[in-house]
């Protein structure tokens, strides 16, 4: 397995190049140098010129790019231009406030999906599927927005159960500031992936395996639980796998309108004032995430299926 995982790992290398490459002529070839941004449009070029040579604008652009590179080797992109703090620090702070937004709502959304997805499929065209899925439709077809503006007004403006805005970092305290988040996405996420499970579970009942089964005598719920969800773990893995970047960069739209400061609040802040260095360390991080998403996704393969052969 140590051979294909450091294997996998080279191959990510060209990934993390292109990425750099791309964030690199993005920022620092077609915007070029944002000294006018943060010295000020008024100011002297001498002080434009002290910006450039602080921050390496004044060099070539292969020495540019070779600095980025060792800022990524070292995993150390120096102070964030907006409010002179560690990006490192900033990152580290951030992806704990997004895990603890997205972690709880991606395992209460998987379970609760699986869950009636595997009733869906067990009463398969009754009307306990036909009901399953028009919810599931019905969620999924409503605007993220709308449930945001509906939910804030109805369960933190006119019922006071939850704040409506802000973050506090105790461990007791975020949840009156993350409930609410979580619950939206859960019930947005959970018609999607619902759809999803109930597909992947009707496709397998009508498999070999589960007639063969049936023809042994096995009841109806055992040939569910155990021959159906069991074979039906990769699509399930996968699924799950894909979403683990984004517990890290956290919610976008979620983290703004409920001012939660995440990964995902810290990234559009960074877009909207050209803070480089946080703009080109949440880059590589993202693409870092999605590479290490893909090993764990094939290690897992062969976790719960005994034919997948990692080589």
């Amino acid at each position: 397995m140590w051979p294909y995982i450091i294997r996998r790992l080279l191959w990510g290398i060209p990934i993390v190049l292109g990425v750099t490459m791309a964030v690199f002529l993005g920022l620092h070839v077609m915007k070029g140098s944002p000294s006018a941004t943060y010295v000020g449009k008024a100011a002297t070029q001498e002080a434009l010129d002290q910006f450039d040579k602080k921050y390496g604008f004044d060099k070539s652009y292969p020495e540019q790019y070779i600095n980025y590179l060792k800022e990524v080797v070292t995993f150390d992109f120096g102070d964030s231009w907006k409010n002179g703090r560690p990006v490192g620090d900033m990152i580290s702070e951030g992806a704990g406030k997004s895990v603890s937004l997205t972690l709880p709502a991606l395992f209460l959304t998987s379970l609760l999906a699986i869950c009636l997805a595997l009733v869906a499929s067990y009463f398969r065209g009754r009307g306990t599927d036909r009901t399953i899925m028009v919810i599931a439709v019905l969620g999924m077809s409503v605007s993220f927005l709308v449930y945001i503006v509906v939910l804030q007004y109805l369960l933190a403006f006119l019922l006071p159960i939850f704040q409506i805005h802000g973050y506090e970092p105790g461990l007791v305290e975020r949840w009156q500031f993350l409930m609410l988040p979580i619950i939206i996405q859960i019930i947005v996420g959970v018609g999607y992936d619902t759809r999803f499970y109930r597909s992947v579970f009707v496709e397998e009942i009508g498999k070999d395996h589960v007639t063969t089964a049936y023809a042994k005598g096995a009841s109806k719920r055992r040939v569910m639980f155990v021959h159906v969800l069991k074979n039906a773990l990769i699509p399930i893995v996968t699924r799950v796998m894909i979403s683990i970047p984004f517990l890290v960069t956290g919610s976008l739209l979620l983290e703004q309108f409920f001012g939660i400061p995440g990964i995902g609040s810290m990234l559009l802040a960074a877009l909207d004032t050209d803070d480089f260095p946080v703009i080109k360390a949440l880059s590589v991080l993202i693409s870092l995430l999605f590479i290490v998403s893909t090993i764990l996704n094939d290690i897992l393969y062969a976790v719960v299926d005994p034919r997948v052969r990692l080589k």
